[in-house]
């Protein structure tokens, strides 16, 4: 009889299918029902590959998020235990990386940091057991982890420790390496297959360890867990957004630590405005972290109003000629410089000098970003590529590169400055896995005076001699058609700039923007998150945002334009009907049509204190009514708003 957790293979319709026992059906069945039950096939273990808390988490996260089981089972599951669901794991200990020299001591906290782990610890011991960390860049908030990880494991416990991105964890793996030594088992998306059914295995061993990791790492099998750390708990990247389960791992997590009596420490420089809101609140404890480690002061930051360098022919490129003396007189230093914009490619569109219409994805409403070195044009919604053309598809006319990416930024520092060792850190260079420690490295050990990157440089990297930070164009940060435009940004900038400096000489940030006065680059310039918090939570009271309300989020797609158009009407005054003004009109997006399928959504605003359960009960049964319809074509002919797909995405990012 095979156990609550272990994988099966039972037959469905005329097919054989893999799962996972949920339950033992204890309650007595007439006969009619026993004669359909059919018998399981093969059972691949005695033991549970899937513990009891795991699958605790997988119900809660398909309930919350409005997705099946078996969309959850998918994503928890290392497909090759999936694929192979009989066949015993191969183990390679690939969850340890190499065992490189001694274990070395953690270091002394400063005062400073030894007075915030123990506001920490006090909170925990009034059974306030969420905490939020809010240190400035470069305070030495991981120091405090080390510390709190070792006291749990000396209690026995194990810890998870989250991080948004695995360009986090190369440079933090070696860090904690040093301390824990094969104690440390690292977790993410970059391993095979075979790789992280081996990490699955080894996240379930008994003896206290860390496991570190991007988000899927919520749902390893880790027993018996102690602490919980979500470290830069405001990144978006926590967000799953396709497929589904479209679940955030912050929201995971402490649902996780508290089925298991956990304790959870979020940490970060730039708290996002939920964490923030329920911390000022006393939901969660907060401890603020206010100096840089060892006394460096927080870099200056410096606005060029790109306005007045253009009027003034004052620009090389895209480098303003302020910012170009200053690049000079850094690297005549030997101190780095870090340069940040947040697109790749060459440049984000071609246009034509006579009809204005720029080369557009055939899947996609979207125009196709340039790609110089692969001599390609590529969308980045879908990955469909083509060769650049060497005229306007449309009318013939002369094609002109429109704005600029990293890759085109890398190309005009090295003509700048061609004596300068430059890397570029984006999507496009580290497609393998060794690639993002291979650049870091790099850049670590002097081998690169520039380092060129998107928002993949902003991530907690920690260079001792980058004087320089320079934001290449700050607006498109500000003009995004979203409600947390301001936030991100704030976020963004703030984060960057804390690669500068970090170590001895003070650094400075050189943002370019057209709009100098913008009220968050004055934030910025002052480091005042507080500032923006005050000025965003008003915002978002007034118009029902986040943390207010809680929003759920439907978007339908489908090959015919006027269905969606139709079905997404029919499912907003049905739900009006129900929900009244909390459901918005019918949104046609910024980006209307995405591998050939055209899009509308729906947005719900659901006050905070509401029933999210019976609500989120209505909103299916709303859907169920509205696709068992159909959709009148011509004349008699139907057809049914089953072929519509609908996304549900609760708490979008």
């Amino acid at each position: 009889m095979p156990v609550v957790g272990t994988r099966v293979v039972v037959p469905l319709m005329k097919k054989e299918v893999r799962g996972i026992v949920l339950r033992e059906h204890t309650e007595p069945v007439d006969e009619v029902f026993v004669s359909k039950i059919k018998p399981i096939i093969a059972v691949s273990e005695t033991a549970p590959v899937v513990s009891k808390e795991q699958l605790d988490l997988w119900q809660w996260m398909s309930g919350y998020y409005m997705c099946t089981l078996g969309e959850v089972m998918s994503a928890a599951l290392p497909s090759g235990l999936d694929k192979r669901l009989l066949d015993p794991p191969k183990r390679r200990r690939t969850h340890v990386a190499p065992y490189t020299g001694p274990i070395e001591p953690m270091h002394d906290l400063s005062p400073a940091q030894r007075k915030s782990a123990d506001e920490i610890e006090t909170f925990w011991q009034q059974g306030k057991t969420i905490v939020l960390l809010h240190g400035v860049t470069s305070s030495g908030k991981t120091d405090i982890y080390i510390h709190l990880i070792q006291s749990q494991l000396q209690a026995g416990k194990n810890v998870l420790y989250l991080v948004p991105e695995i360009a986090l964890t190369t440079q933090l793996t070696s860090r904690l390496q040093c301390i824990f030594g094969d104690r440390l088992t690292v977790y993410h998306s970059r391993f095979t297959d075979a790789e992280r059914e081996d990490l699955y295995h080894a996240a379930a061993r008994p003896e206290p360890h860390v496991v570190i990791g991007a988000r899927s790492a919520i749902f390893l099998p880790i027993p018996n867990i102690g602490l919980v750390i979500v470290d830069e708990e405001h990144d978006p990247s926590y967000k799953q957004t396709e497929p589904a389960p479209r679940y955030h791992a912050r929201a995971a997590a402490i649902v996780q630590a508290q089925a298991q009596g956990a304790k959870v420490l979020l940490g970060t420089a730039t708290p996002s405005m939920e964490s923030y809101y329920l911390a000022q609140k006393g939901v969660y404890g907060l401890v603020t972290l206010t100096e840089r480690f060892g006394g460096v002061e927080l870099p200056d930051i410096k606005l060029v109003d790109l306005r007045q360098q253009y009027n003034r022919k004052e620009m090389y490129g895209h480098f303003s000629d302020p910012l170009v003396a200053r690049i000079r007189e850094c690297l005549a230093d030997h101190k780095q410089v870090i340069l940040f914009q947040n697109r790749r490619g060459y440049a984000p569109q071609l246009q034509c000098t006579q009809c204005g219409q720029p080369p557009r994805c055939v899947q996609c409403d979207v125009p196709m970003t340039l790609h110089m070195r692969a001599k390609e044009l590529r969308c980045h919604y879908c990955g469909y590529h083509a060769p650049i053309p060497p005229v306007c598809p449309q009318c013939g006319g002369e094609l002109k590169a429109m704005g600029f990416g990293t890759e085109r930024i890398e190309d005009e520092i090295q003509q700048l400055f061609p004596e300068a060792r430059v890397l570029r850190m984006d999507l496009d260079t580290t497609h393998n896995k060794s690639a993002y420690q291979d650049i870091i490295n790099a850049f670590a050990n002097h081998e690169c005076d520039i380092l060129v990157g998107t928002q993949m440089v902003t991530k907690g990297l920690h260079f001792d001699d980058v004087r320089l930070v320079a934001v290449l164009n700050a607006d498109p940060l500000f003009n995004q058609p979203d409600f947390r435009a301001y936030e991100r940004a704030y976020q963004m900038l703030e984060q960057v700039a804390g690669r500068a400096g970090r170590k001895g000489t003070k650094g400075e940030v050189w943002i370019q923007t057209f709009d100098p006065k913008n009220v968050v680059l004055g934030m910025v310039q002052r480091h005042d998150y507080e500032a923006l918090y005050q000025h965003q939570i008003a915002e978002r009271k007034l118009f029902n945002y986040p943390p207010f309300h809680r929003i759920i989020r439907l978007q339908l797609r489908d090959h015919n334009g006027a269905r969606v158009q139709a079905v997404a009407t029919q499912l907003q005054t049905h739900l009006r009907k129900i929900f009244g003004n909390r459901v918005s009109a019918v949104i046609i997006p910024a980006v209307e049509r995405v591998q050939v399928y055209t899009i509308r959504e729906l947005t719900l605003r659901i006050e905070q204190g509401a029933n999210m359960d019976e609500a989120k009960r209505r909103i299916k049964e709303a859907v169920e009514h509205i696709f068992s319809m159909s959709y009148p074509v011509k004349g008699t002919i139907t057809s049914s708003n089953k072929n519509t797909k609908l996304i549900a995405d609760v708490d979008p990012q």
